[in-house]
């Protein structure tokens, strides 16, 4: 059975175990497929986030440092939907289709449910 833990405010999320229930968490993943394209597309955010940085350090009209912010908060929403989707489609299609999975499936559930209240609250 899979536990889940609801991360307090103050401190970092621990790693959930794979989406296989008992494979190790370095196990293939909903977004594995598509690796290199989530890493890609993170090297982009992480770009935005150091032209944030640029424009404070430079003194940039207010305005358009909050117009960049407000891409990057976009883009990051947009890659965790997209991570969502894929969690959604692999884990816990996968923990539906196992024969004994009804514990297993009302955990991902849940651990899903978990991770969009975590998104609707930012």
């Amino acid at each position: 059975m899979t536990t889940i833990d609801t991360p307090s405010t103050d401190t970092a999320p621990t790693a959930p175990a794979a989406c296989h229930g008992t494979a190790p968490a370095t196990g293939p993943h909903g977004y594995s497929g598509e690796k290199e394209a989530h890493l890609k597309r993170l090297r982009r955010i992480e770009g935005q986030i150091r032209g944030l940085q640029r424009m404070v350090d430079e003194d940039v009209y207010c305005i358009d440092i909050l117009t960049q912010v407000s891409a990057s908060t976009k883009a990051l929403q947009s890659f965790a939907l997209s991570l969502l989707e894929e969690h959604l489609r692999h884990c816990v299609a996968a923990a539906a289709a196992a024969e004994d999975g009804g514990e297993e499936l009302n955990a991902k559930v849940a651990e899903a449910s978990a991770a969009i209240a975590r998104l609707l609250r930012t």
